[in-house]
């Protein structure tokens, strides 16, 4: 198991940019998968983008496809996650998560992370 922590949130007019980090420690594996998460007020955790610390398979959710990037350093044990054209529709509590790829049978469900950083709000203003 990781801990982790995410930095980098904040208020942010509509087609502004964010760069959120997500700092893990403890045992890290080169299996592991790095995955963001978010919640609105009233909605269910929602999937964003998730990362393979090797091999290069990403994931996006459609609705950040073209506009979020997501991306890590391995030396460092952390991933990012861009955020360009931000949208009012993008306010929430942004999560990052961990899990080995083993115990993984899709990325997208939150349920299956057992590793959680305490959230980072982002806030778009319109």
């Amino acid at each position: 198991q990781v801990q982790l922590v995410e930095s980098g949130g904040g208020l942010v007019q509509a087609g502004g940019s964010l760069r959120l980090s997500c700092a893990a420690s403890g045992r890290t594996f080169s299996s592991y998968v790095m995955g963001w998460f978010r919640q609105a007020p009233g909605k269910e955790r929602e999937f964003v983008a998730a990362i393979m610390w090797s091999g290069g398979s990403i994931y996006y959710a459609d609705s950040v496809k073209g506009r979020f990037t997501i991306s890590r350093d391995n030396a460092k044990n952390t991933v990012y996650l861009q955020m360009n054209s931000l949208k009012p529709e993008d306010t929430a509590v942004y999560y990052c998560a961990a899990n080995p790829l083993s115990g993984l049978s899709s990325v997208s469900s939150h349920r299956q992370f057992g590793s959680w950083g305490q959230g980072t709000q982002v806030t778009v203003s319109s």
